[in-house]
């Protein structure tokens, strides 16, 4: 009989526990089909921004009273609590319950902790019934803070850096400019060095190099516009100009472009701006100006032009420009007007040679008739088992991967690496008969010519140019030089930056502005600024004369 009822008891036990375990199966199958669920929900959104994203999850682009429909939305659009750098910290302060959100490498401590430090001392009584108000208005000590009323905005702000303060109760959160991010320290960049001048040059760092210009030029005129491109990127462009100098026109071009760019991001910064808006095409010469120095940067705003200034890039844009400019260095301005005169004519020089040098002495090798008398000793003076045009093909191929080869190999094995190139697969080559002295010797000069020139990209355009012109010479001698220089000058006519003539002053011809460029002219003789970019005032001293260049 004992046995019975235990065994009853024992029944009612496992039934029980067996109802348990139905009870518990269908809470965790309801948990899973919700898990289901939300992960297909997640897994068909196709958002093109965070707006649409935002919208998506919660059907506004609102800030709700609530924090838990926040921190929602927040784990779904931000990745809350899958990134491990999104924080959400949440405290009571004052009586009310209230989120701090922040990017965990973006946030400064020191300012974080002296806001907290200060809202902490408040008691309930000192909040009124608007909290978000009184934090805004009386208790947050610090200076760059703004109210927003869109998860977007707050999302976007964060995500550049910025901390966000939500308050149970509130549909607004407050913004803090708390960031901090990674910089280096301004440093003279290499492309761009000078004998006598500034040694700090741009950064990565978009508000450091806004600095460095705001410290060259103290003027009220100077603006700054922010805008921001690529739906994921989110980056920040700047478009600078002193606003009584520039061309109004040209400006209103040149957001309305940057505004209308619809593309993911630009993590390239300001060189897939530069395809987006102006040089769309194959075209190999660079329509804008690059720069990494302030000083540079600052010459250029003063003559009118538009600069354009991308975060993450520690180069700048500037348009319009011409194939002029792009053959100057700030180096000319550094010396006297006569040593700069001398120095812009050798840099010049070089650029020519780099240019015509090879394609010149080809012609005359293949074409012995045309050397000039006395130059008979022109030309290889034995035979060799490559024909001219492929050696000259293969050093260009060689000088191009040594390039190449330089800016991957660490700095202390980059001399030994062009001694092996230069010694060794040289000499040897020469020795083996597969090279001709001279057309190693021209080539190197071509290359130092186009080291020489002041744009690194002008330089690789001026390269594929000489390519085309070898070419070009090997199949139709003279007239594939006449034609193909030809069809290179009216190229660079027909392209223009910003409607602005490449090849100006020359095309259009202006005599004087041409002087301006073969002779670099003391300070106080250059009065006018340069008319191709049409600046509203054109003057820089009070006391010029009519006209301009």
């Amino acid at each position: 009989m004992d046995e019975r009822k235990d065994q009853m008891k024992h029944d009612e036990q496992g039934e029980g526990n067996t109802g348990e375990t139905n009870h518990k199966s269908t809470y965790e199958i309801r948990k899973e089909e919700e898990e289901r669920a939300y992960q297909k929900k997640k897994q068909n959104e196709m958002s093109d921004s965070i707006e649409e994203s935002i919208q998506y999850w919660q059907e506004n682009d609102g800030i709700s009273p609530r924090m838990n429909d926040n921190k929602n939305t927040l784990k779904q659009v931000l990745g809350l609590g899958e990134s491990f750098d999104v924080t959400l910290r949440e405290m009571v302060l004052g009586g009310k319950h209230v989120g701090l959100l922040m990017l965990s490498g973006f946030a400064k401590d020191e300012i974080l902790l002296e806001v907290l430090k200060r809202l902490t001392y408040l008691s309930p009584d000192q909040i009124s019934e608007h909290a978000l108000k009184s934090y805004f208005e009386c208790y947050i000590p610090h200076i760059q803070v703004e109210r927003v009323e869109k998860m977007s905005a707050v999302i976007n702000k964060v995500l550049s850096g910025m901390s966000a303060l939500f308050v149970e109760g509130d549909r607004a959160a407050l913004i803090m400019d708390t960031r901090s991010y990674p910089v280096r320290s301004p440093e003279e960049p290499s492309l761009e060095r000078v004998v006598r001048g500034s040694r700090d040059g741009f950064t990565e760092t978009l508000l450091t190099n806004v600095t460095l210009v705001r410290r060259r030029i103290r003027d009220p005129g100077l603006k700054f516009e922010i805008m921001q491109v690529g739906r994921r990127t989110q980056t920040e462009v700047c478009v600078v100009y002193i606003d009584d100098i520039v061309d109004k026109v040209q400006v209103d071009t040149v957001r309305e472009k940057i505004q209308r760019i619809d593309i993911d991001g630009i993590p390239a910064a300001d060189k897939q701006l530069e395809e987006a808006i102006i040089n769309k095409g194959w075209n190999p010469f660079p329509l804008v100006r690059y720069s990494e120095r302030p000083d540079v940067t600052a010459s250029h705003l003063l003559e009118g032009r538009v600069v354009i200034f991308v975060d993450t890039s520690p180069s700048v844009m500037i348009l319009p420009t011409t194939f002029f400019d792009l053959c100057e260095h700030e180096e000319e301005n550094r010396q006297t007007a006569l040593m700069g005169t001398y120095l812009r004519w050798v840099r010049f020089a070089g650029i020519l040679i780099s240019l015509f040098l090879l394609p010149l002495w080809m012609l005359m090798v293949i074409e012995p008739s045309l050397k000039p008398m006395g130059l008979d000793f022109i030309g290889p003076q034995e035979n060799v088992k490559l024909p001219i045009i492929l050696q000259f093909l293969l050093i260009e191929l060689g000088v191009d991967l040594l390039r190449m080869a330089a800016v991957h190999t660490p700095t202390p094995l980059a001399s030994a690496m062009g001694l092996i190139a230069a010694i060794l697969v040289g000499d040897i080559a020469v020795k083996t008969g597969y090279f001709v002295n001279e057309v190693v010797l021209y080539m190197a000069i071509a290359a130092i010519g186009m080291f020489a020139t002041p744009s690194y990209e002008l330089g690789l355009a001026n390269r594929l140019v000489r390519l085309l012109l070898l070419v070009a010479v090997a199949i139709f001698k003279v007239p594939g030089l006449v034609v193909g220089t030809t069809i290179l000058i009216v190229a660079m006519t027909i392209h223009r930056s910003y409607n602005s003539s490449y090849l100006w002053p020359f095309i259009p011809f202006n005599a004087k502005a041409f002087g301006n460029f073969l002779f670099r002219l003391p300070l106080l003789v250059s009065k006018k600024r340069p008319s191709f970019n049409k600046p509203r005032d054109n003057t820089k001293m009070s006391d010029n004369p009519d006209g301009e260049l």
